[in-house]
């Protein structure tokens, strides 16, 4: 029964690990960089859905709504006023410039908003019994938020023109902008999905625990895990990563102390590096 506990709450967190990735993995196949500052936008739609919470009053579902635009604004006003200027520049100047981005949005996080932990709503709340099984009402919230997200997420690319844009230029860029493909609205397009997701996947993570400004630093290992994991540059490797990373990183409390699980992230990270750089879905090296 234990183990089953486990489990749920490795689905939770699978869930988070899992929009984290995606917006990850599409930055990467379409922009060829890793994104640092990942974490610290997913802490921006965090923090931005307290504000619409606490401070203007309004239900959770408007807030995270908010909360999304926001965070997508601020990723396509990231990419304009400074990536934009630096893609024809080597990958590394990109990843590096995303770690100062990453600790510019975390500083001004702590200026506004101060350096200690806040809540969207106080009060204990009491789990629902399954079975025997503990589950928070904030679980169902969050896999079935982040099972909405990713099917959305799938229509948009496989149906939408926007989604085989993307799609093409992820596969083959030189390809896709000899057919016409207006390839900075595509990208555009990456950076508003990608801030959504990170939005939600930072709202997600504050229901399930605390806001605080590194919470979304502190995860981005096993993000970037899912991601590696997955194969990166593919959304759909990204989800089965997220899942599988969640879950190990629960079930392994078993056996080690809860505040060294992220390690198990770590783990899974150096030996899929070493067996198979290219992921389980066959993603870039």
């Amino acid at each position: 029964m234990e183990i089953l506990q486990l489990v749920i709450y490795g689905i939770v967190l699978g869930s988070i690990i899992t929009l984290g990735a995606i917006g990850v993995s599409m930055v990467f196949g379409i922009l060829r960089f890793a994104h640092f500052a990942h974490g610290d936008l997913m802490t921006l739609g965090a923090y931005l859905a307290f504000v619409f919470v606490m401070t203007a009053g309004l239900p959770m579902p408007l807030a995270f709504l908010f909360a999304a635009i926001g965070t997508a604004a601020a990723a396509v006003v990231l990419d304009q006023t400074l990536y934009r200027r630096l893609r024809r520049s080597p990958p590394v100047i990109l990843l590096i410039s995303s770690f100062g981005v990453a600790l510019i949005l975390r500083s001004l996080i702590q200026l506004i908003w101060g350096p200690s932990t806040l809540v969207y709503e106080s009060g204990i709340q009491l789990p629902v019994r399954i079975a025997g099984l503990r589950i928070k009402e904030d679980h169902f919230w969050i896999v079935g938020g982040a099972i909405v997200l990713v099917l959305t997420l799938h229509l948009f690319l496989k149906y939408t023109t926007m989604g085989k844009a993307m799609r093409a230029l992820a596969d083959n860029p030189d390809l896709a902008r000899v057919t016409g493909i207006d390839t900075e609205r595509v990208v555009m397009w990456t950076w508003i999905i990608a801030g959504v997701m990170a939005a939600a996947a930072g709202i997600f993570l504050a229901m399930d625990t605390r806001l605080h400004p590194t919470m979304g630093w502190r995860i981005l290992l096993s993000v970037f895990a899912a991601v590696i994991l997955g194969g990166i540059g593919k959304p759909y490797g990204a989800i089965a990563g997220g899942m599988v990373i969640g879950i190990s990183e629960e079930v392994s409390t078993l056996f080690i102390n809860p505040s060294y699980k992220a390690a198990v992230s770590f783990a899974i990270l150096v030996g899929m590096l070493i067996i198979r750089p290219t992921g389980l879905f066959g993603g870039r090296s």
